[in-house]
């Protein structure tokens, strides 16, 4: 097909809130070596678009400005050297950037197949949580059959995600969340125990329950002295993120004696090389578990592209459960 010259996109008119989220027209991306353009469906909506609007993390200088970092959609330009993809392909993909906008660029080792059984909606929901939730949970975690795993969120797009792969793989899923219905929802997706983090104190329960063997955090802050509480001795802390800030005040002699780890990631900034590293473990392991249903998307809700401000209002009501979505064409 003959592309436009230029497309509808979102774009960070400055750093602040949700209200900085502008439609523009902006010229589509053209793919270089090993890059494919895909013509967007749904993309999805994640904390790191929240934290790029408001000026808390820049893209890497060879991204696009343009928030948004997972889409489904149609395949429609090939770069040279790329061979696995054609024309017309429904994929899924993991961006660099790029995503709030009708077309987007990506290495296309990044972008994995549409899952049988699932629409071009479910299927935006899956590269960012998933090339997560294995690279840091499995791949830099270690997460083993029988241990005690314990992920804070756990009704949050990543939580549901981690508390769903963690049960395919034979663990013993600890969660908190803010609400008794969303613990509810931790516990329908496998989590043995669900905890109120504003009723109950995680550190004691995962204590009594012999220590967590890992634990997956995107809060930070004074969470990390809890965690390591809460951890057994030779257990993992794995931090994804810092909702509640990175600095804290700790004392190191209980990772020393009791042999913990504490270690972390962020996606965006890892080498292509890495994520396609990334993506394809997750082809070759959580693509069989979507198919026989023991990994499911949970959606939350969806809104129109040019409405992206109150998409990211919702995600940061901390009311949501499970993934946001935009919706930027027709293609089901």
């Amino acid at each position: 097909m003959t592309l436009s010259h230029s497309m509808l996109a979102i774009e960070i008119a400055s750093p602040g809130g949700p209200e900085v989220l502008c439609p523009v027209s902006v010229p589509v991306p053209v793919p270089g070596h090993g890059q494919i353009v895909i013509r967007i469906a749904y993309a999805g909506v994640n904390r790191p678009d929240a934290l790029q609007r408001a000026g808390a993390y820049a893209p890497p200088p060879s991204a696009s400005p343009l928030p948004g970092l997972e889409c489904s959609g149609t395949v429609v330009e090939l770069g040279s050297g790329v061979s696995r993809w054609k024309i017309g392909d429904q994929v899924c993909a993991l961006l660099p950037g790029g995503g709030y906008a009708e077309y987007a660029v990506t290495q296309a080792s990044h972008a994995l197949p549409v899952p049988a059984g699932l629409s071009l909606r479910e299927a935006a929901c899956l590269p960012e949580t998933c090339f997560t939730v294995w690279s840091n949970v499995v791949m830099r975690g270690g997460l083993r059959a029988g241990e005690r795993f314990l992920v804070h969120g756990g009704s949050s797009g990543i939580g549901t995600t981690a508390i769903q792969i963690a049960t395919a793989l034979g663990a013993r899923v600890f969660a908190t969340a803010g609400s008794d219905e969303k613990c509810q929802v931790c516990r329908d997706l496998g989590a043995e125990v669900a905890i109120n983090y504003k009723s109950a104190d995680f550190a004691q329960i995962l204590r009594d329950a012999g220590g967590a063997d890992l634990i997956l955090d995107m809060v930070g802050g004074l969470y990390i002295e809890r965690n390591i509480k809460s951890l057994a001795d030779d257990g993992r802390l794995v931090q994804i993120a810092f909702l509640q800030g990175p600095k804290v005040t700790l004392n190191l002699a209980e990772v020393m004696t009791r042999r913990l780890t504490l270690t972390g990631s962020t996606l965006r900034p890892q080498s292509d090389l890495a994520k396609t590293r990334i993506a394809e473990a997750v082809e070759a392991q959580v693509w069989p578990m979507i198919a026989k249903g023991a990994v499911r998307v949970v959606m939350d809700s969806e809104f129109p592209l040019v409405e992206a401000a109150a998409a990211h209002w919702r995600i940061e009501s901390a009311g949501h459960v499970g993934k946001i979505v935009l919706k930027v064409s027709d293609q089901d």
